[in-house]
């Protein structure tokens, strides 16, 4: 109808490609012009507080094509956000029509995801300078592996295996396997093959994060479902509301504090983060993860130590550094740049809407 028209419409002119050779730019990863400084807060502190967002789109890992270039010139720019828009144009459905895997797949990113023009770096990551997640330890390849080798045994027996799908690969079709009746070897934060389930509903962990409308994760730097992010300030406190993902949205709230973290053996869905001003950054410091949830392979050992730097009235700074040594060979680190948005404009809806 109308409004599926102007939904189309809009999304189509989101997707155009625009002249980027007149942009400016003051910071690495992104394209802000001049600003003029911001104002500490009333009690004295950097003040970090608003609505924040990308403007560009930065992939996390830098890929193979520009593996000894960190940034790209406004031509290379030009050029793939229109090879992004034909691609994200495009209607990928291989499938047979009507059959289980049209209709799975038939989440159109032109419609349901957000879309912004390439920036000038060629990756998130700054540290290695590859631009590459460092690779994994042989504990977690280990672990990647048992947990791999269950979801096939799980799903050889269904269309999945039999139509030799990509989600079956490394895996053979036949009768239902035994490991039917198993636990997981681990926890299924990161979901599984066949729909983001084991082909089992024997309780709602079956069903994989993203199924359940848990995947809300820390870090989080944004992707193609959104991501805004809303930042109040109190003497002694900084709250982040996340509003990420589907409807994932979650609140943080990170004390300003010398006092340690919690104990070892308490562990929570986001960590224990503590806070504290290094001249005009906020550095938060966060341990404790559950090993329910998982960052790119790392669970309860993630070690995150974030630097959030208010770089003008209009730019906030966000680098972040990994480290586990029980799932990365070495630490690694990000950048992102945000813009703020209108507090004006804009009114947040804060309550889950995923399911």
């Amino acid at each position: 109808g109308v409004l599926t028209m102007i939904v189309v419409l809009t999304v189509l002119l989101k997707l155009a490609p625009v002249p980027v050779a007149g942009q400016a730019s003051t910071a690495p990863g992104g394209n802000q012009g001049e600003a003029s400084p911001a104002a500490p807060t009333s009690w004295g502190e950097p003040d970090l507080q608003g609505i924040w967002t990308t403007d560009y789109e930065i992939p996390l890992q830098r890929p193979a094509r520009f593996a000894n270039q960190a940034f790209l010139t406004d031509e290379e720019r030009a050029e793939l956000d229109q090879e992004r828009a034909r691609i994200i144009g495009a209607d990928r459905r291989q499938a047979e029509r009507g059959s289980e895997q049209d209709v799975g797949g038939a989440y159109s990113a032109a419609i349901f995801l957000s879309h912004k023009h390439m920036g000038r770096r060629t990756s998130l990551i700054i540290d290695p300078p590859d631009g590459r997640i460092p690779p994994f330890t042989p504990e977690a390849q280990q672990r990647r592996d048992a947990i791999r080798e269950y979801q096939l045994a799980l799903i050889q027996a269904t269309d999945v295996c039999r139509d030799g799908l990509p989600a079956c690969a490394g895996g053979d079709y036949g009768p239902p396997s035994p490991r039917r009746a198993e636990s997981p070897p681990y926890y299924p934060a990161t979901g599984a093959a066949a729909g983001g389930s084991f082909n089992r509903s024997d309780g709602p962990e079956d069903r994989g994060l993203g199924e359940r409308c848990m995947s809300a994760r820390l870090p989080d730097f944004g992707g193609a479902a959104g991501y805004f992010l809303r930042i109040v300030q109190s003497p002694g406190t900084v709250s982040i509301f996340y509003d990420t993902g589907q409807g994932q949205g979650w609140q943080r709230v990170i004390p300003v504090t010398d006092r340690p973290h919690l104990p070892s053996h308490v562990r929570q869905w986001w960590g224990d983060s503590r806070g504290r001003w290094e001249g005009e950054t906020l550095v938060v410091d966060t341990t404790n993860f559950s090993p329910k949830t998982d960052y790119q392979g790392s669970r309860e050992n993630l070690h995150l130590v974030e630097r959030w730097t208010r770089v003008d009235a209009e730019t906030l700074e966000y680098v972040a550094t990994m480290e586990d040594p029980t799932t990365w060979t070495s630490p690694w680190t990000v950048a992102v740049d945000l813009s703020q948005q209108s507090n004006e404009a804009n009114r947040f809806y804060t309550e889950p809407r995923c399911h």
